[in-house]
Formats: structure tokens, C-alpha cells, sequence
């Protein structure tokens, strides 16, 4: 199955989830590593987008395509998050129930609900799982982003 991150082109290669382990995100406490992906191109566009203020984005975007094992992947139902899961910023909770899944190893890839667009689904990677090894970058594409998407 392929999943799609845009971010910054000198961390698009990156498998470690040095970034998420550095900062933090949603789904991860700092410390734990972690990779986000998307479902879609479009998805992984709106998450960056409400993740970033326009005056940060950086002039060196790229958009990656990972190919995960699909039979790796547990789904988590929305009806098993925290109750405020779609909170802005993101709750310790939902930190804190991510953070308990990676680290608990049941999976290679979890399959969680946007907030965003709660019909559709981001992925977390994690590299600390023993099948890993599974996770493929298959292109990594340089992406302009349309600052039409969020004006100031």
C-alpha cells in the first residue's frame, strides 16, 4: 500500500522519525520516534497545512511516497481515542495514547482517523517495530507548495 508525507526535502528520506522524536506530534510524545503519512497526496497536503504557518514554510518541500506492508497495519477506530482527540493544539492524550501504542510494538503501522478529515486516514509508522524493515521509500518528488492553500 502507498501512504504520502510532505515536509521538507532534507528530511524526506528519513526513516528513523528523528523529526517526530525531536518535537513531538500528535500521536507522540518528543523521544518517541514516529513517521506520518497519509492516505492521499491531497490528505498529506491538508496536514501539513494545519501543521505549519505560512511564513515557516520552507522554500525546499518534497512530497514522499512510502510503501508500507498492508498486512501490517492495525486500525485504530475513532471510537477508541481520546474523547478529545480533535483538539487544536494537539492534547496530552492523544500524545500520550500514541506514544503508548508505538511504544507497546503491537504493530508496524498504525491506521488512525484525520483530524482534518476524520472520513480518512493518516498512518503512523513506527520505526521501532522489528518489521521496519517493510517501510520503502519509492519517490521522493520536489513539491511546490500553493501558497493559495492558507493566506495570512
Amino acid at each position: 500500500m502507498q501512504v504520502y508525507r510532505v515536509g521538507a526535502s532534507k528530511f524526506s528520506g528519513d526513516l528513523s522519525g528523528e523529526g517526530a522524536k525531536l518535537f513531538g506530534g500528535r500521536w507522540n510524545h518528543k523521544t518517541i520516534p514516529c513517521i506520518y503519512a497519509s492516505q492521499s497526496r491531497a490528505l498529506a497536503i491538508l496536514e501539513y497545512t494545519v501543521n505549519i504557518n505560512i511564513d515557516e514554510v520552507p522554500r525546499a518541500l518534497s512530497i514522499t511516497t512510502f510503501e508500507i506492508p498492508e498486512a501490517g497495519i492495525r486500525l485504530i477506530a475513532e471510537e477508541k481515542l481520546p474523547g478529545n482527540w480533535k483538539e487544536s493544539p494537539a492534547p496530552s492524550s492523544t500524545k500520550d495514547f500514541g506514544s503508548a501504542l508505538l511504544k507497546s510494538l503491537s504493530a508496524p503501522v498504525y491506521k488512525i482517523p484525520s483530524c482534518v478529515m476524520s472520513e480518512e486516514y493518516n498512518f503512523l509508522l513506527n520505526p521501532l517495530h522489528q518489521q521496519n524493515v517493510h517501510f520503502k521509500i519509492l519517490e521522493i518528488k520536489d513539491f511546490v507548495y500553493d501558497v493559495r492553500i492558507k493566506l495570512k
